[in-house]
């Protein structure tokens, strides 16, 4: 077989395993809350220091979200609510073939170092108020 042929079947091959890994991930965590199994991983940080971290409920999140229950999903963890459209933002960013001139400046803007700042003020500001 012709090498490049080998090349895109493996492509095909590992995306393939990819999603449906990722299929997996989702129906987990849709129809299992993690406040009721143990086979969710615990936050290290939480276990070792009594305080949340910045992602601290962010599983159970996930499967409130997935369930379509807005409310008990901010409540868990609103910061990663927030961050679901800006992260999606920066993942069509990425994987665009021929961004615009006016796509890469709102790449900059939103993904810079000043942005990048940014968020990092606003990740540890929410980690500190959340323990207080």
């Amino acid at each position: 077989m012709d090498l490049y042929l080998i090349m895109v079947i493996k492509k095909y091959y590992l995306w393939s395993i990819g999603i449906i890994l990722l299929f997996i991930l989702i129906l987990t965590y849709k129809f299992f809350n993690p406040i009721q199994y143990d086979i969710f991983p615990k936050c290290p940080f939480y276990v070792i220091t009594g305080y949340k971290c910045p992602g601290c409920g962010s599983q159970r999140a996930i499967h409130y979200l997935l369930n379509f229950d807005l409310q008990n999903a901010w409540r868990q963890n609103f910061l990663l609510i927030i961050a679901i459209p800006y992260i999606i933002t920066g993942l069509i960013f990425e994987y665009q073939k021929s961004p615009t001139p006016k796509m890469l400046k709102w790449r900059k803007i939103l993904f810079g170092y000043k942005a990048i700042v940014i968020v990092f003020i606003i990740v540890i500001g929410f980690w500190i108020v959340r323990n207080l």
